[in-house]
């Protein structure tokens, strides 16, 4: 590739958005963030919204502002966001409702009442998706429960990246990784699992066609482009879906036994598959098959990740303790090894006010001396999560019949050097971590997949490779872990 091509991605996370401009030249990539915007979630009265609106918005600022400071032809634009939450449409094609956040309380209770109309079994047959009570599945279930009049008159649902794309180009479609995340979609007849739903009673009329991942989508739309100078570029569906765009980061040329941890608010700890493995092991062990690129699937285990060193972080900053992230690693170092484990997974993480409270809770619950201070408390959450990766890779492991050697640690938390040292020590095996924006990187690839300017997915993340550095972690004191490894799996909730 001799002359330049450039790629705008918008990486919506729970946290912050970010628009990166990529330009591809001599077979590397280069990345350069454009514009930096929060994603502030909103509570209003009892319930918990995504600020939608605000963030087209902010999508709209960072393309003005590439085509201000970066003058030139783009060769595409592709968004991506987490999975699970959607928006319903009405006939008018105007949004019925504020989207709601995946932490609504709403689910609460709603999988065992599923349950006694679908049964838990017949539903992981027909999607061999993880249960968890935020899956879209259990969302549209709460509102029927709730006899919602927006099922009622809802036309079209769009997952918040199709909405994304729809108002950017005028074109609705739902994309197939984040499609899959929603628990109705069947990997195996490969479409939407409507009767399923109408055991329910939810309509599935309004289910659209799915695309896969690299599908063109359309120009900007005319009022896009007038708002911000933009000219007719092509809008791409990467992998929609973060970690489905992540994991197409993964720089791994060809090696055997390969897993990764796409580690940010949430940890996603899986395996690239050429099928979906669904049965009664990976029921048991509850192992999720999202939707890949290029016809792959992500066999995987969703981990509640950083997300309990981030509410940590802000409950201390609320008390008046502000802390970086660097700082409470070094913290961290000096506190006491194993005095107290948790799962991560435990549902009393998933949204408490107060979340080292919640953590002191779970130990006194779990018959534990609970952290006495902000650096036990920092130690407890990082080896907690190793912890649980080991016990995720060993189960990828039984079930799919291959040795794991090396874990990819992608994403935000490939810089948590204690954590990656952890992971190594935890589970005995190579670490590799990187690259940090590994989201933004998959999306461009995807892309460049279907411009054409990349031929397979595996010159891409050759392409990654020779372009960020990987730093390698051995395992040290493995032995150390087995003891703390065997009280941990007493605490496993599964």
């Amino acid at each position: 590739m001799d002359s330049a091509l450039r790629y705008l991605t918008f990486d919506l996370g729970a946290e912050s958005g970010r628009a990166l401009l990529g330009t591809l030249q001599d077979d590397r990539i280069a990345l350069e963030e454009v514009h930096r915007f929060p994603n502030e979630p909103q509570r209003i009265l009892n319930r918990f919204h995504w600020d939608t609106v605000r963030l087209f918005a902010e999508i709209q600022n960072g393309l003005a502002r590439c085509v201000r400071e970066h003058p030139g032809e783009l060769a595409g634009i592709g968004v991506d966001t987490w999975g699970v939450d959607f928006a319903l449409l009405d006939r008018n094609d105007d949004v019925l409702g504020l989207p709601y956040h995946y932490r609504d309380s709403r689910t609460d209770g709603v999988m065992e009442k599923v349950f006694a109309i679908v049964p838990r079994d017949e539903i992981y047959r027909r999607t061999g998706i993880q249960f968890m009570q935020l899956n879209s599945l259990y969302q549209l279930t709460a509102m029927r429960l709730a006899e919602s009049p927006i099922l009622d008159i809802a036309q079209t649902f769009l997952m918040t990246p199709d909405l994304i794309n729809y108002w950017l180009t005028g074109v609705k479609v739902n994309e197939f990784t984040n499609a899959t995340t929603t628990q109705f979609y069947d990997p195996r007849q490969g479409g939407w699992a409507r009767d399923m739903l109408e055991k329910l009673g939810i309509p599935s009329h309004f289910l659209g066609p799915i695309v896969p991942p690299g599908t063109v989508l359309g120009e900007l739309h005319q009022t896009v482009r007038d708002q911000t100078g933009a000219s007719a570029v092509r809008v791409i569906a990467p992998a929609t879906h973060d970690t489905g765009s992540a994991v197409a980061a993964v720089p791994a040329s060809g090696e055997e036994g390969w897993a990764y941890v796409s580690c940010g608010t949430w940890s996603l700890v899986g395996v690239e598959w050429p099928e979906p493995v669904i049965n009664d092991r990976t029921l048991a062990c509850n192992l999720t098959n999202e939707g890949g690129v290029r016809g792959t699937f992500r066999l995987l285990r969703n981990v509640m990740g950083l997300w309990l060193l981030q509410q940590s972080r802000l409950a201390w900053s609320k008390a008046g303790r502000t802390y970086d992230y660097g700082e409470l690693a070094t913290m961290a170092g000096d506190a006491p090894a194993f005095a107290a484990l948790l799962d991560p997974d435990d549902p009393s993480f998933l949204m408490p006010p107060d979340m080292p409270q919640a953590i002191r809770q779970y130990c006194v619950r779990t018959g534990q001396k609970p952290p006495a201070d902000v650096a036990a408390t920092v130690r407890c959450i990082i080896e907690g999560l190793a912890l649980k990766y080991r016990w995720v890779i060993e189960r990828l492991e039984e079930v799919t019949g291959r040795a794991i050697s090396t874990v990819h640690i992608i994403g935000g938390g490939s810089r948590n050097t204690m954590l990656c040292q952890a992971t190594a020590d935890a589970t005995g095996k190579r670490v590799l971590a990187g690259p940090v924006e590994a989201t933004a990187l998959g999306n461009i690839i995807v892309q460049a997949l279907a411009t054409g300017a990349v031929v397979s997915l595996e010159e891409g993340r050759a392409m990654i490779g020779r372009s960020f550095p990987l730093i390698e972690y051995q395992p040290m004191a493995t032995e150390t872990w087995q003891e703390p490894y065997e009280r941990f799996l007493k605490l496993l909730t599964v």
